[in-house]
């Protein structure tokens, strides 16, 4: 870890066209003022229940059956102590990740987590574009490498929820969530699956997954997908959208309801999640389906398996809906870690059709070239890919919020200080793991 290095000067607003923009609440009312912080938490929960994990659940889910719910559940658990930090450390510093990064670290090594952000951001979109280009091939039989390419547009879609304001934008992810909701929900009452097994793989972790080289590599996907590098730049900066005072007073209510806005969207990710896993494991592995990786594989079959003709068509819609919000905050975080490590600006549209076309030029070859298998597995290194790349966030998020120069009368307990170093040693410790595997096994 690079040694600390304090850079003077004054630091410009993380997103300034929507910081302290969102106005809140002065009633008395518990309730009421919590409605205003209401919103990050969802737009980061997004990275949480994008088509990247679709592809680690269904796949772990057919092979393994139940077993990798403990992983989902320790997953989302880290996701909740590591999205706290991330917004208590934008509230109390009154920066991002990123920018501190900056500030800390000097330029050099600022640059070099800067690209490590770019290749996670680049992942996170890559398995956004494969999501909506499948989900537009299933419901509405567009070929892929063309659905690939309709992705670019939603550019233009992005540019127009801007221009609305930063609260319509996320009213509409919170409408998008709602209906990946509806959709598993409906999902779930048809596959019936043995709620016994679900609760037992829930809270009680099977050794295999140590040991097992296959279900390790699908663990370790499933902990990339779930807790995303680039949602801990982002939620520093987004929860600086709210306009509560910049006092001590202020902070510390800004930060209790920030919290409660997280944890509540991200036990809304963990039953998604969750119920993709639960799907698959009750309607594939239960029949002999044990192959079934591919999301257009799991669309195909959902119908015929569950004898319901409109389960592919939810999943289809629930897919469709999560591609398009992970094009919104892959956007968000982009712009912040390139504002925030190398204070370079760029207008929101070419921000997004550069990272856009850097997801979609190996698409293209990839389905070109290798076809829907290859997609596939596109897919599923994209997760690993993100899981590699958890650590350059997660180290220095703890950090920062362990330094009480930084933080002043915010900074991490010892108790909390302690757990989060033991999270960000875990991590450490199975994408170390992974890599030692899947080079044995070469």
């Amino acid at each position: 870890m690079a040694t600390l290095v304090a850079q003077p000067g004054l630091v410009a607003p993380s997103l300034p066209e929507v910081n302290a923009t969102v106005r809140l609440s002065r009633s008395p009312q518990f309730w009421r003022r919590l409605a205003g912080f209401v919103g990050p938490g969802f737009l980061i929960s997004v990275g949480y229940m994008d088509p990247g994990n679709w592809a680690t659940d269904i796949a772990g889910g057919s092979r393994f059956g139940y077993t990798l719910l403990f992983v989902i559940m320790a997953s989302n658990l880290m996701a909740i102590l590591l999205q706290s930090l991330s917004l208590k450390l934008g509230v109390a510093t009154g920066r991002d990740l990123a920018q501190l990064c900056n500030e800390r670290f000097g330029p050099r090594v600022s640059f070099v987590y800067w690209v490590f952000a770019e290749i996670g951001i680049a992942a996170c979109d890559l398995a956004e574009v494969i999501g909506s280009a499948i989900a537009l091939q299933l419901l509405f039989h567009i070929p892929l490498l063309i659905g690939v390419l309709l992705t670019s547009l939603d550019v233009m879609i992005l540019l127009l929820l801007q221009r609305w304001g930063f609260r319509r934008l996320e009213a509409l992810v919170i409408a998008l969530i709602g209906t990946i909701i509806a959709m598993f929900g409906i999902q779930m009452f048809l596959s019936h699956p043995a709620y016994g097994q679900v609760m037992h793989s829930f809270f009680l972790p099977s050794a295999t997954i140590a040991f097992n080289p296959a279900l390790l590599y699908i663990a370790v996907g499933i902990l990339g997908a779930t807790v995303m590098p680039h949602n801990l730049y982002l939620h520093s900066s987004i929860v600086q959208s709210r306009n509560y005072e910049r006092t001590p007073e202020g902070k510390r209510e800004a930060i209790l309801m920030a919290n409660i806005d997280s944890v509540l969207a991200l036990t809304v990710a963990l039953f998604v999640n969750a119920a993709i896993l639960i799907v698959a494991a009750a309607v594939f592995n239960r029949s002999g389906h044990f192959d079934v990786a591919a999301i257009e594989d799991a669309y195909k079959l959902l119908s015929p398996l569950v004898g319901a003709s409109f389960a592919s068509t939810l999943f289809g819609v629930a897919l469709l809906a999560s591609g398009q919000n992970s094009a919104i905050t892959g956007t968000l975080a982009g712009q912040v870690v390139m504002e925030g490590f190398i204070h370079f600006r760029l207008a929101p549209w070419m921000r997004r059709l550069l990272t856009r076309s850097l997801a979609i030029v190996p698409t293209v070859l990839v389905v070109a070239f290798a076809g829907e298998k290859g997609t596939e597995n596109l897919l599923i290194l994209s997760q690993v890919i993100l899981s590699l790349q958890l650590s350059f966030a997660v180290v220095p998020l703890v950090l920062f919020t362990g330094s009480r120069k930084l933080m002043g009368e915010f900074v991490n307990s010892r108790l909390l200080q302690a757990l989060s170093w033991a999270v960000a040693a875990a991590i450490a410790v199975l994408n170390a793991w992974l890599l030692w595997q899947t080079v044995a096994a070469a």
